[in-house]
C-alpha cells in the first residue's frame, strides 16, 4: 500500500506497471486537453470514469431506446443496460489478457452519451436535419463540450478516442466504421459492443415474439450456441484465445469461424429485426418526431434551454439544435412533441 513517501495514486500506478500486459494503457502520463493537477487517491482514468457516471448524459441513457421504441414491457434493454452490458464484457475480456480495466471502464460508460432518443433511427433522422451527424462524435462533443455547464469533462486522450472510435458497420462485426483505437483497450471494446448488441438484441427479439429460436440460423445455433449466455461466452473466449496482448503493438481479433458464425448472425438481426422495425408506422413517427423538434427549435431558439444556446460560442443555430434534439430522451421528445405539435400519444 501507499507510505508517506507516496500517494495512494502513485501505489495504484506502480500496480498497473507491475500486473498489466506490455500492450496495455498505464494511466500514468495520461493527457488531458487542459492541464490537472493529480489526484492522490485516484488513477486518471478512475476519475475519468467517475465524471461520466455522475453526468445528466449519462443518468439520461436509461430512458433511450436500445431497439425497440417505447416498449411496453419492463425487461427490454434501454441504451444504459446496453452500457452497462458492454462495459461488463469488455472487462472480462480486459482483465483476461492484461489490459487496463478502469480505461475500459470509462470507455465503455461513455461510448454511447451522444445517441439520440429513438436509437439508430432517431440518429438517423437527426443525420437528415444536421448532415454528417454520428452518435460516437456527438459522445466526444458531450464530454468535451456540452457537459459541466459547457466546460465538458476534460478527459484524458485515450478515453476520448476510445469513446469516439467504437462505432462500426453494417457488414461485419470487426468493420471499422469510425477508424482505429489506438489502444488495445480501445479494440477491446469495439469488439464487445458488437458481442453485446447481437446478442441482447436477439434476446429482445426474441422476448418480443419478432422472431421464434427456431429462426435463429443454424450456424448461430451449433457454433456460437443455443442460448443468450453460451453465445456471450463463445465469443469473449474466442476473443480472448485469439488477441494478443504481449506486445506494445498488440492485436485484439477472433477466429475466422467465430466471426463468420458473427456476421450471419448480425445479418440475420438486419434482415428479421432492424429493418422490418425500422419500417414499422411507430419508427417512422419518431423520426417524424425528431425532424420537427429540430425544424422547430430553428424557428424558435429562445425557447431552448440556455444552456444550448450560450455555452458554446462561434458555432451555427443547427449545431446547438442538434445539440438539444441529441440530448433528448424518448419520453421528454413524445411528450414535448404532444404538447407542442400533435394531441395523440406515439402508437405502441
Amino acid at each position: 500500500m501507499a507510505t508517506v513517501d507516496t500517494t495512494i495514486r502513485e501505489w495504484l500506478e506502480d500496480q498497473e506497471d507491475a500486473a498489466l500486459a506490455p500492450g496495455a494503457t498505464r494511466s500514468k502520463g495520461a493527457t488531458r486537453l487542459r492541464p490537472e493537477p493529480p489526484s492522490p487517491v485516484r488513477t486518471e482514468f478512475q476519475r475519468d470514469r467517475d465524471r461520466i457516471i455522475h453526468t445528466k448524459s449519462f443518468r439520461r441513457l436509461m430512458h433511450k431506446t436500445q431497439v425497440f421504441i417505447a416498449p411496453s414491457g419492463d425487461h427490454y434493454r434501454t441504451r444504459l443496460t446496453h452500457t452497462l452490458e458492454v462495459t461488463q464484457i469488455a472487462r472480462t475480456i480486459g482483465r483476461a489478457l492484461g489490459l487496463n480495466e478502469d480505461l475500459i471502464e470509462a470507455m465503455g460508460m461513455g461510448h454511447d452519451l451522444g445517441h439520440t432518443p429513438f436509437g439508430h433511427a432517431g440518429e438517423r433522422a437527426l443525420a437528415t436535419m444536421l448532415p454528417g451527424f454520428r452518435h460516437n462524435e456527438q459522445s466526444l462533443r458531450v464530454v468535451d463540450k456540452l457537459e459541466n455547464d459547457g466546460h465538458g469533462l476534460n478527459l484524458t486522450q485515450p478515453v476520448r478516442d476510445g469513446i469516439l472510435r467504437h462505432s462500426k458497420g453494417r457488414s461485419s462485426l470487426m468493420q471499422s466504421h469510425s477508424g482505429q483505437p489506438t489502444s488495445l483497450e480501445g479494440h477491446v471494446l469495439k469488439i464487445a459492443d458488437g458481442v453485446a448488441y447481437l446478442n441482447h438484441d436477439l434476446d429482445d427479439s426474441l422476448h418480443a415474439g419478432l422472431i421464434t429460436q427456431s429462426d435463429i440460423p443454424d450456424d448461430v445455433i451449433r457454433i456460437l450456441g443455443a442460448r443468450h449466455s453460451e453465445r456471450i461466452n463463445t465469443l469473449v473466449t474466442d476473443i480472448i484465445e485469439q488477441s494478443d496482448t504481449a506486445s506494445p503493438e498488440g492485436v485484439i481479433t477472433m477466429s475466422s469461424t467465430i466471426r463468420e458464425a458473427a456476421d450471419v448472425l448480425r445479418d440475420f438481426l438486419y434482415t428479421r429485426v432492424y429493418d422490418p422495425i425500422n419500417a414499422r408506422p411507430q419508427t417512422i413517427h419518431a423520426q417524424d418526431i425528431v425532424r420537427t423538434h429540430f425544424e422547430y427549435f430553428m424557428t424558435h431558439p429562445e425557447n431552448m434551454p440556455e444552456a444550448y444556446v450560450v455555452a458554446i460560442d462561434n458555432e451555427s443555430l443547427e449545431r446547438h439544435v442538434a445539440d438539444f434534439v441529441a440530448s433528448m430522451t424518448d419520453r421528454f421528445a413524445i411528450d414535448l412533441y404532444n404538447r407542442l405539435h400533435d394531441t395523440s400519444p406515439l402508437a405502441p
